[in-house]
């Protein structure tokens, strides 16, 4: 499994928002002016990228990036975020990090997932 997983659920249509484009990157530097990337995957129907990456990740500072834009014009959605960017530290390297998004036109949230 990857150590890093996501789901994207569409709050305003009630369903996982399948489509979505998703960029996992690593801090390149110390103070994040620059990213590297880690990996890509798209949302499945189900709203997950269950393999975002690899297994094994060292300790830093990471982020998933969501292409909220698409999926938006996708959906016949107007959207006021183009792109969902969370930002978080991967501190215990034995530990699983899911990264859940819930998503809405105005409006989004996350939480440290299991």
């Amino acid at each position: 499994m990857s150590h890093v997983t996501t789901h994207v659920l569409d709050a305003s249509l009630g369903r996982p928002a399948a489509g979505v484009p998703v960029r996992l990157e690593a801090a390149a530097d110390a103070d994040r002016s620059s990213w590297k990337p880690v990996a890509t995957g798209t949302t499945n129907d189900d709203g997950r990228v269950p393999d975002l990456g690899p297994d094994q990740l060292a300790a830093g500072i990471y982020r998933v990036v969501f292409d909220t834009a698409r999926y938006f014009e996708r959906t016949g959605q107007k959207g006021f975020y183009p792109d969902v960017t969370i930002a978080f530290e991967l501190a215990d390297t034995d530990a699983h990090y899911h990264v859940p998004l819930l998503l809405s036109p105005y409006a989004f949230s996350t939480y440290r997932g299991s």
